[in-house]
């Protein structure tokens, strides 16, 4: 049993993270518009990481450039997802969230010169393929995609090039990073909504903020510690493969609770994202056999 607990703790928060756009859309209902609500959420949890940054300040201050870009590139992709996972429709947004691997690829073979066998390749044209089909196909030279597209596409971006700084920066723990994150985009939030980018919410019952805080603290926090567990505790390459859920979870969970469909376009462009994230998923296994052998 012990063995499979890494399995069951990540497979767990993977749905927890297909599942996240329920309390984030009731929430949402209830008067906390999504800036506002990132910053209260995450500006939580960054309080209760807190400590183990403090603690562990020695380690990460030499790293500090690195943990800058950590809050700057984490705390965007988590701002840029919650937003719009609250207004954009879920699987779509998901789907092209999930584009991770034509960033993660490209990210390595640029910054980290990391070998790209044909495979991979595939992976990376098969996700941009269904990307196009996603947005519309030959129909984007003539309507743009929309702001929530955009949106999902760059906290895709941004979370890739976070993957990449904390693979960089081996010698920080990973509890400082993901403290890093989450201050990140509290700071970033809060900088939106001094600029007015979108108005501060006061006007909501108590009931709201309190469901905000059973949210960062019950769900939120116990998603990224799963997840964060679950991937320290087993090779990427299986970890990986259990992550997807998260996608499957979304898109089952929207189509049967929000009645949310997509086109045979769409559904073939899912298709070859989903794809191109199994192929990158067993290529990093395969690499891991290797090394171990």
């Amino acid at each position: 049993m012990k063995a499979y607990l890494p399995v069951i703790v990540l497979f767990g928060a993977s749905i927890l993270w297909g599942l996240s756009w329920i309390p984030l859309k009731a929430i949402n209902a209830m008067g906390i518009q999504g800036i506002t609500l990132s910053l209260g959420a995450y500006g939580i949890i960054a309080l209760v990481m807190s400590p183990q940054l403090l603690r562990q300040r020695r380690v990460w201050w030499s790293h500090r450039k690195v943990m800058f870009l950590i809050a700057l590139f984490g705390g965007g992709a988590n701002l840029a997802f919650t937003y719009s996972l609250i207004n954009g429709d879920v699987i779509r947004v998901m789907v092209l969230f999930y584009l991770l691997p034509v960033w993660g690829v490209l990210g390595g073979y640029f910054f980290l010169k990391e070998r790209i066998d044909r495979w991979r390749w595939f992976g990376v044209v098969a996700a941009v393929l269904g990307a196009f089909l996603i947005l519309g196909g030959f129909k984007i030279l003539e309507t743009p995609p929309s702001w929530m597209d955009a949106l999902a596409l760059l906290s895709g971006l941004l979370f890739a090039l976070n993957n990449l700084l904390f693979r960089f920066a081996q010698s920080v723990p990973v509890a400082s990073k993901i403290g890093a994150m989450f201050y990140g985009c509290f700071a970033l939030a809060g900088l939106l909504l001094l600029v007015h980018v979108e108005p501060f919410v006061m006007n909501v019952g108590i009931h709201a903020w309190g469901a905000l805080g059973l949210y960062a603290l019950l769900w939120l926090l116990l998603a990224n510690i799963g997840s964060q567990w679950g991937v320290t505790h087993m090779e990427a390459g299986r970890s990986s493969i259990i992550i997807i859920m998260e996608l499957i979870t979304a898109a089952i969970s929207a189509t049967i609770i929000a009645g949310e469909t997509m086109d045979l376009r769409e559904y073939i462009g899912g298709f070859l994202i989903l794809s191109a994230a199994l192929i990158e998923a067993v290529r990093n296994q395969e690499d891991e056999t290797k090394e171990r052998a």
